[in-house]
């Protein structure tokens, strides 16, 4: 299994929307090395969920459901999505704040390069993650 981290702004796209509608695709990438992240999510990985901008921070938890197929969005076929389910939303979000506070996260994607919207995170980083939203 595999982990990665998904950003939104929560004005556009929030943790609640994704709730209500129980799956959904990831659309909308334009970014290669993003669409290439996309393209190596298999099903069962899981996500983190983070909210960009104003909240900058991790919310949730979702799982990959669907591998990568044309974005239905355009008809440019160098665009792909995947689809996600909500798996659980964190007891405590977790900010980018914090994150950036704990040395053993300093070469996490979301840190390294915070403009990426689809990131792969390393196991041990995920769980570094999981355990400050309790």
């Amino acid at each position: 299994m595999n982990y990665w981290l998904v950003k939104s702004e929560p004005s556009t796209y929030s943790w609640d929307d994704f709730v209500k509608l129980g799956r959904d695709h990831w659309d909308g990438v334009r970014n290669y090395q993003a669409r290439n992240n996309l393209k190596e999510m298999k099903k069962d990985d899981l996500a983190l969920f983070y909210h960009s901008v104003k909240e900058k921070s991790v919310v949730g938890i979702a799982k990959v459901v669907k591998e990568f197929y044309q974005d239905p969005t355009t008809d440019d076929d160098r665009w792909v999505v995947v689809d996600l389910v909500p798996v659980e939303k964190l007891k405590k979000s977790v900010s980018l704040e914090e994150i950036k506070k704990d040395e053993r996260l300093s070469k996490l994607m979301l840190v390294t390069h915070s403009r990426l919207s689809v990131m792969p995170v390393k196991k041990e980083e995920y769980d570094i993650i999981l355990s400050k939203s309790e």
